[in-house]
């Protein structure tokens, strides 16, 4: 509402209270973000906000990124929602703490250096062991202070000057003494086992470092024969195995059959032109599966019968020959007669309905015969750990599985030429799978048997910690139902299984780059002896407060044996072991060097919040359970938080190869760190997300229209001053339902973030903005602004405005730090003055009134007709703008009606009158369906056009200030 100056009256502009603000429009993020967090750091914010007195501590502990590269938009998503759970805590009232933190041991970090010294065709091995690993620190070094940069563009706030370090000398010492814990309380053992193995890395993996991608592999179909006992009604036959890892035939060491599985015994009566079966050879098959192979094997149904019924008992006690046996050349390798005996994971869904046993390569055969009391008879050690044959295993000897990229090396090859060789085989072919590959280096991994350290998740923990249970299981799976709250639900359910089903956990790494195992063994001892590890406490302190004072590349110090055993045992008896621990010990440990050593950790050494990716249900939440379920006791935090993946706006996985990816650096220098923040906000974190160009673009949009609620209100306050404050009792109805409207929103708000749910506390606030108060409150109260001067309506609408900008800009600051900052310095400027300093404000409950709102809710309703009938008038040109009009409304309920004249309802339809009858519509009314008993007759407004506020009025030019109405002449001292 503005003048019109006409011939007769003067321009009134300059008396209208029109908005005043040089807020702009246009935002300007990515130019002006980087002076704002410069201003942060100079006033010293995080700092600040620690010396606020009398606060509940609040602590989410940051589960830290590997430093090896850029950020990419899953960090982006990862630490925004971190930095919301923290900021929306902090002024909630809690001291809310954030460490910011990074993982630096392992593989990772030494591929990365390994490749360095590859292009320069330098041998890792030649390399001093330390200078090794102080390359891989200062690699490590050099990306933390890119990454910390690239976070605090994102504006995340906390520690960074002072972030915690994995490689730091106390954290080497801690996680030290902590893995010692597991050598004291007894979990530690070294066994030789199956493991998940990277030929190209040369060391075993975790689950949490294995990712599954499709590979094709061989597939045969190879053919054992009843040896033994010569004289039964079976001998001769061939059990046949089905394996798609051929290179596994040279440690076979057994067949299994299922107890319950039908087989038949099958004889050739006809074949191909080309095949590796004569008529006349007979075959023992599941019958479930006999046609599929003989499939396989290149035989038409007429070519094969079945002869006879074959029964458990009819297999038990057979002996088999391994196909290999006896050729020429092959020393007797595989001559000993193979066992063959029932097992309970052998089905007839695929395959044979026979397994095929390399125990040194399978779990569930080396768990068989390790029951049986029989893997020194089945272990073979066959397989390097660079994924090559020994050199003296016959035929084979110095093939490898992978070639030096990870590729298909020329051992399965082999295998199957020499099984056709030798007749072994009765048909091949390959396969395309699903197969375990290492995430670092993308190559396929295999299982090997070979040494390794383990912690026993089941053996019993004498340690006086056993509130929740004696065994690591025990307490995680404990801690997981009656100490931890999990965000989504469903989170609970995936680490719940996990842990339920997991074997010991593989602690040892046969790597260069990490905190070392820091026990000794003793020579001569066997791992099942009583004293094969050395337990002593003040071994364990010199090891301690060596790595303390200089870090864990003590360690591989010459004479460091003798320095920390001389004078308790002789140093001579025995040996150092050099593995190095899993990462994820590392920052499984994270709990005790941060949480329960720092000052701004917390003091029982629990965080209030885990929130990380639900890839780390395998990975950080899960090692840091069963890290601390060893050495506290219980889980090491209260609330896990779970997002999903990014996904592009297809929802399909994003890659460099099919140029999908989105680079928050990318997006920042296009929108600003607040569009990214809040595209965080608008998503449901708690499922995979997708972004992309015309996402952004819808995020943007979303970001100008709350952009404009703040500049109105901007505007609209410059002048405000506490002497124009009303009390909320006195207010008009309209700013009373507001205030309601706040009230109901600020439990939603605070609920919201509390609940970790920013996409409900988002939607809530924009949705409030928009609708309720710039399509609907601003609407009406704009005429009351500009041109009432000082009327309680006009002070009325200013305090609740203040009221809004307080809780508006607090609420929305957590997660558009930017932007709220630059609205509360544009009305609060000062050089220590931050939205971020303040808490959100308290909101009376007294504001709140149901039966206010209720009467409010048909008023809007009937609001809606009238906007929509003249909205029909104004696409036919009847009338230009609504305050032409001054429609009858007719009203059929009469409480409705009632309602409607106890509020100024042309005031809140925006006309220049109204008239309200109880009266039957006319079958000309306008009428929405979706709202009853309301319906719109359009009239014109009467009268002449007010040139202050532009209503049109009967008694326009009948007051003392030209060509205004009564109104606006009083407002003019008139």
């Amino acid at each position: 509402m503005c003048a019109e100056k006409t011939d007769t009256a003067p321009d009134y502009k300059d008396t209208l209270n029109l908005p005043k603000t040089d807020f702009p429009m246009r935002a300007g993020l990515p130019k002006r973000e980087p002076a704002w967090l410069d201003r942060w750091a100079e006033i010293g914010v995080y700092d600040r906000l620690r010396e606020k007195q009398g606060r509940t501590p609040f602590v989410l502990h940051d589960g830290p990124p590997y430093a090896n590269g850029h950020l990419h938009i899953g960090h982006a998503l990862n630490k925004t929602i971190k930095d919301m759970i923290v900021r929306s805590h902090q002024m909630m009232g809690f001291d809310s703490r954030y460490v910011p933190g990074w993982d630096c041991h392992g593989l990772p970090i030494e591929w990365k250096i390994e490749e360095q010294y590859r292009k320069k065709g330098k041998n890792k091995d030649a390399v001093p062991v330390i200078e090794f690993r102080q390359e891989c620190r200062k690699f490590a070094e050099g990306w933390i202070d890119i990454q910390r940069e690239e976070f605090k563009r994102i504006g995340i706030t906390g520690n960074w000057p002072n972030p915690y370090i994995t490689m730091d000398f106390h954290a080497e010492a801690v996680i030290a003494e902590e893995f010692m814990k597991f050598l004291m309380n007894g979990t530690l053992y070294q066994g030789s086992k199956p493991v998940m193995w990277s030929p190209v890395e040369k060391t075993a993996l975790a689950e949490a470092e294995v990712e599954y991608h499709d590979k094709e592999s061989f597939t045969v179909w190879v053919k054992f024969k009843v040896a033994e006992p010569a004289e039964h009604k079976l001998a001769g036959a061939h059990v046949v195995i089905w394996t798609t890892t051929p290179w596994t035939m040279p440690s076979n060491k057994a067949v299994v059959y299922g107890a319950d599985i039908a087989y038949g015994l099958y004889e050739v009566t006809g074949t191909p032109e080309e095949c590796w079966v004569n008529v006349g050879d007979k075959y023992l098959l599941a019958d479930n599966l006999a046609a599929d192979v003989f499939k396989r094997a290149r035989l038409a149904e007429d070519q094969y019968t079945r002869v006879g019924d074959v029964s458990a008992s009819d297999l038990a006690g057979l002996g088999l020959t391994h196909p290999l046996a006896g050729a020429e050349g092959s020393n007797g390798e595989w001559d000993d007669i193979r066992d063959f005996r029932a097992a309970p994971f052998v089905t007839d869904t695929e395959g044979t309905g026979f397994v095929h046993c390399a125990p040194s390569h399978g779990m569930e055969e080396f768990e068989l015969y390790r029951d049986l009391g029989m893997l020194e008879q089945v272990i073979t050690y066959n397989v390097m750990d660079d994924g090559g044959f020994r050199a003296d295993l016959p035929f084979f000897g110095g093939k490898y599985i992978l070639n030096r990229k990870g590729g298909e090396g020329d051992a399965n090859k082999a295998v199957i030429d020499k099984l056709v060789e030798v007749g072994g085989l009765l048909a091949r072919g390959k396969i395309k799978h699903s197969y375990p590959h290492s995430w670092r280096s993308k190559a396929p991994i295999i299982y090997r048997n070979t040494p390794q350290w383990f912690a026993g998740v089941d053996r019993k923990l004498d340690d006086g910690m056993g509130d929740y249970g004696d065994t690591i299981r025990e307490r995680a799976l404990r801690s997981i139902d009656e100490l931890v709250k999990w965000t989504p639900q469903t989170g609970r359910n995936r680490l719940h299984s996990m842990i339920e089903n997991r074997p010991d956990w593989v602690l040892s790494r046969q790597r260069a780059w990490g905190v070392p195992l820091t026990c000794f063994t003793k020579k001569g001892a066997l791992p099942t002896d009583a004293d094969f590890l050395l337990r002593n406490v003040e071994v364990n302190s010199r090891i301690t407060a060596a790595f303390e004072e200089n870090g864990a590349d003590v360690w591989y110090e010459d004479g460091f044996k003798a320095r920390v055993l001389d004078g308790i045992v002789n140093p001579d008896d025995y040996e150092q072991v050099f593995d190095v621990l899993d990462v994820w010990f590392d920052s499984g440990s994270t709990h005790a060097f941060v949480l329960r050593d720092r000052e701004d950790g917390t003091e029982d050494g629990i965080a209030d919040v885990y929130m990380e990716g639900t890839d780390q249900h395998r990975g950080w939440f899960h090692s840091s359970l069963l890290q601390a379920s060893a050495t506290k006791g219980r889980a090491p935090y209260r609330n896990v938080v779970t997002h999903g993946f990014t996904l592009d706006e297809k929802g399909m996985k994003m890659s460099k190869s099919l140029g999908n990816t989105i680079v928050p650096e990318e997006v920042i220098k296009q929108y600003g760190a607040d569009i990214l923040r809040l595209w965080v906000a608008q998503a449901d974190y708690t499922a995979d997300q997708r972004i992309g160009p015309e996402i952004l673009k819808g995020t943007a949009d979303s970001y100008r229209r709350l952009r404009n609620t703040m500049r109105f209100l901007l505007g609209s306050l410059a002048d405000f001053d506490e002497g124009q404050r009303v009390d909320a009792a006195d207010m008009p109805e309209l700013e009373q339902w507001v205030l309601h409207r706040l009230a109901e929103l600020d439990k939603t708000v605070k609920a919201g973030y509390k609940s970790f749910d920013f996409n409900g506390v988002w939607q809530a606030i924009f949705n409030f903005a928009t609708v309720d108060l710039s399509a609907f409150y601003f609407d009406i109260r704009k005429d009351a602004l500009y041109c009432d001067g000082e009327t309680l309506t006009a002070r009325s609408t200013r305090t609740v405005l203040d009221l809004l900008f307080h809780r508006l800009t607090t609420w929305l600051a957590p997660i558009l730090v930017f932007t709220m900052e630059e609205v509360w310095l544009e009305r609060f400027p000062g050089a220590d003055s931050s939205v971020h300093l303040v808490d959100m404000p308290e909101t009376p409950d007294d504001w709140i009134n149901e039966a206010l709102a209720a009467k409010w809710a048909k008023v809007r309703q009937a609001r809606r007709v009238v906007t929509a009938a003249l909205e029909v008038q104004r696409a036919e040109k009847v009338i230009g703008a609504s305050l032409e009009a001054a429609p009858v409304v007719h009203v059929r309920d009469v409480d409705v009606l009632d309602a409607l004249t106890r509020v100024p309802f042309a005031d809140v339809c925006i006309t220049s009158d109204v008239q309200l009858t109880g009266d039957p519509s006319p079958s000309e009314a306008f009428r929405l369906p979706e709202v009853e008993g309301v319906s719109v007759v359009f009239e014109k407004a009467e009268g002449e056009k007010c040139q202050r506020c532009w209503k049109i009025l009967p008694d326009v030019g009948t007051h003392a200030h030209a060509g205004t109405c009564g109104r606006c002449s009083t407002a003019l001292g008139g």
